[in-house]
C-alpha cells in the first residue's frame, strides 16, 4: 500500500545525511509527492480494477514493492 512506501522512504530519508547524498534524498521526496498525488491515487486505483477483472492482481503492494525494491528492504 501507498502508506506502507511512504513510510519506507520516509525512514530511508532520515539516514541520509552526508552532503553527497542530497541530491538523492530530493529525488526520494520528489517521489513521495507523487506518490500522494490524488493523480497517482487514481491512476493505481485503475490500476488494481483491471488487475482485478483480469485476474492478475496481487497480494502485494505496487508502490510498497517499489519502494523495498530500490531500497532493499526485507519481504514480508
Amino acid at each position: 500500500d501507498t502508506d506502507r512506501a511512504l513510510v519506507l522512504l520516509e525512514e530511508y530519508c532520515k539516514k541520509l545525511r552526508k552532503p553527497e547524498e542530497q541530491q538523492l534524498k530530493k529525488a526520494i521526496r520528489k517521489v513521495m509527492g507523487i506518490f500522494k498525488s490524488s493523480l497517482f491515487q487514481a491512476l493505481l486505483g485503475s490500476f488494481k480494477k483491471k488487475a482485478t477483472r483480469h485476474g492478475t492482481a496481487s497480494h502485494s503492494s505496487l508502490p510498497a514493492a517499489l519502494a523495498c525494491d530500490v531500497l532493499g528492504c526485507p519481504k514480508d
